[in-house]
C-alpha cells in the first residue's frame, strides 16, 4: 500500500508513474477529490465538536448557578446529530478511499524499464549453453510417463486437471530437489528454515497484497473462518512479523521454507494444459527477507544470486531478466525473473521470481523497525523463489534426458537420491 501523505503531496508524479502500471489518471483524480472532501468534512467535525465542548462548558456553568439549561441541551442534541451525520459521511469517504488505495499497485523503482508486457522485459545475462541433443528431445511429461514416475491421468480422476501423482523415483527426485535447496539456503546462504502454516486468514492475504484484488486466484475454504490455502509461502513468512516492531540490529531477517502452493490459475485456460508448468498444487522453496530500507536493493541482488546458485549447482542453463512496469506483480517495486532452459519448448521458462516490495507490504501488514533516531519506520520486504520445485523437475527431465529415455541425475542430487545416478524404466519404482 502506498503512503497516503505521499499520494496527496505528489499526486501528479504518482499518476505518471502508475500510468505505466495500468492505472488510469481518472482513478487518481477521484482519490484526490475524495481526500480533499475528507479533510473538509473532518474540519467540519472538529468545528462541531469544538462548539459542543463549548456548550457543554456553558451547561456546567449554568447548572452551578442553578439556571435553566433546556435551550443549551436542545442545541447540544442538534449538534450531536450533525456530528453523527458527518461521521457517517466520513466513514463512507474512508471506505471509498480505502477501495482505491488497496487497489493501487506499487510504484516501480526508477531502474525498472517502462513497458506494457513481457516483450518489453530486459534481459540482463545468461548462464550456460542451451542444451543440444543428437536426437529429438521429448517433453518432460512424455519422459516421465514413459518412465512411470508421473501420473496425470489418475490425478485427474482423483481430483481434476492440473494435478499429478509423483511415483517412485519421481517422488524421490522432487524430495531430493527441495532438500538440496533448503540445505543450500540454510547452510550456505544464511536463511533460517521455517515450516509455516499452509492455511492463512484474510489479514495475511491483505498484508502481502493478494487481497482484495486477486481473490479469484486463490482457493478459499468453505467455512465461516475465512481461511485460504496459501498461494505461496511468501504469505505466511511475510506475515510472521505482522503488527510487530523488529529490532533494527536484527535486520536483515532471512527466512526460507518449502511448502505446497495452491493456485486457481484463473484466466489461464488453454495455457500449459499438459505437464508440470502450470499446476493447481505444486511445491516451492521460498525466500523472504525483512531488510533495512538503505540496504534492501543489495539484499535483492543477493537473493537473485542465491536462486542462481541453485541452478548453477544443478548445471541448468538459464537467463536473468528485469521485468518491465507492465509485467511486474502488484506488490513489487522491482522484480528479476530467472528463466531456465526447456529444450522441448526451445525456450526459457520462469523458474524463480525475486522482488523487492520496498515498504508496500510492510505498510499493509504494519511491519516496522525503530530507526537510529528512535522513530518507527517501515521495513522493506523481499521475496523470491529458490526455486519452484516442479519446474526444476521439468528442467532436469528435459535437460538430462538420454536417447534411451532414461534421465541422468545432476551430480549434486546423487547423495539425496541415495546414490542413484539415473532414472531408468528398470529402477523407476525405487
Amino acid at each position: 500500500m502506498l503512503d497516503r501523505r505521499y499520494l496527496r503531496d505528489h499526486i501528479d508524479e504518482v499518476a505518471e508513474k502508475l500510468s505505466h502500471r495500468g492505472v488510469k489518471a481518472e482513478l487518481l483524480k477521484e482519490f484526490q477529490e475524495l481526500d480533499q472532501k475528507r479533510r473538509l468534512v473532518l474540519g467540519q467535525v472538529e468545528e462541531k465538536k469544538g462548539i459542543r465542548n463549548k456548550v457543554s462548558q456553558e451547561i456546567a456553568t449554568i447548572k452551578r448557578n442553578q439556571g435553566n439549561v433546556d435551550e443549551q441541551i436542545q442545541s447540544m442534541q442538534g449538534i450531536g446529530q450533525e456530528i453523527a451525520q458527518l461521521d457517517e459521511e466520513l466513514n463512507q469517504i474512508d471506505h471509498l478511499l480505502a477501495q482505491i488505495e488497496h487497489g493501487l499497485p506499487n510504484i516501480a523503482h526508477e531502474s525498472v524499464p517502462i513497458g506494457e508486457d513481457e516483450e518489453d522485459n530486459l534481459e540482463n545475462r545468461r548462464w550456460g549453453q542451451a542444451t543440444k541433443f543428437d536426437f529429438e528431445p521429448l517433453n518432460h511429461w512424455d519422459i516421465a510417463e514413459n518412465l512411470g514416475i508421473l501420473d496425470f491421468d489418475r490425478a485427474g480422476k482423483v481430483t481434476g486437471s492440473r494435478f499429478v501423482f509423483y511415483k517412485g523415483l519421481g517422488a524421490r527426485l522432487e524430495r531430493a530437489i527441495y532438500n538440496f535447496m533448503l540445505d543450500t539456503h540454510t547452510g550456505k546462504n544464511g536463511y533460517t528454515e521455517v515450516i509455516p502454516p499452509y492455511i492463512v486468514n484474510e489479514k495475511s492475504m491483505f498484508g502481502t497484497g493478494q487481497y482484495p484484488k486477486f481473490k479469484e486466484d486463490t482457493f478459499e475454504l468453505n467455512d465461516d473462518r475465512n481461511f485460504i490455502l496459501i498461494p505461496t509461502a511468501e504469505v505466511p513468512l511475510t506475515n510472521y512479523y505482522r503488527d510487530e516492531v523488529i529490532a533494527m540490529e536484527d535486520l536483515p531477517v532471512k527466512f526460507t521454507a518449502m511448502s505446497p502452493s495452491f493456485r486457481s490459475e484463473a484466466g489461464s485456460a488453454g495455457r500449459d494444459t499438459r505437464g508440470l508448468i502450470r499446476m493447481h498444487q505444486f511445491h516451492k522453496v521460498e525466500m523472504v527477507k525483512f531488510a533495512h530500507p538503505d540496504t534492501s536493493y543489495e539484499e535483492l541482488e543477493a537473493m537473485v544470486e542465491n536462486a542462481e546458485g541453485i541452478l548453477q549447482a544443478l548445471k541448468l542453463p538459464y537467463r536473468v531478466i528485469t521485468l518491465c512496469t507492465g509485467d511486474m506483480g502488484f506488490s513489487a517495486a522491482k522484480t528479476y525473473d530467472i528463466e531456465v532452459w526447456v529444450p522441448a519448448q526451445d525456450t526459457y521458462r520462469e523458474i524463480s521470481s525475486c522482488s523487492n516490495t520496498e515498504a508496500f507490504q510492510a505498510r499493509r501488514a504494519m511491519i516496522r523497525y525503530r530507526n537510529a533516531e528512535g522513530k518507527l519506520d517501515y521495513v522493506h520486504t523481499l521475496n523470491g523463489s529458490g526455486l519452484a520445485v516442479g519446474r526444476t523437475v521439468v528442467a532436469i527431465l528435459e535437460n538430462y534426458q538420454q536417447v534411451d529415455g532414461s534421465v541422468k541425475i545432476p551430480e549434486v542430487l546423487v547423495p539425496y537420491m541415495g546414490g542413484i545416478t539415473e532414472i531408468t524404466k528398470e529402477n523407476a519404482m525405487g
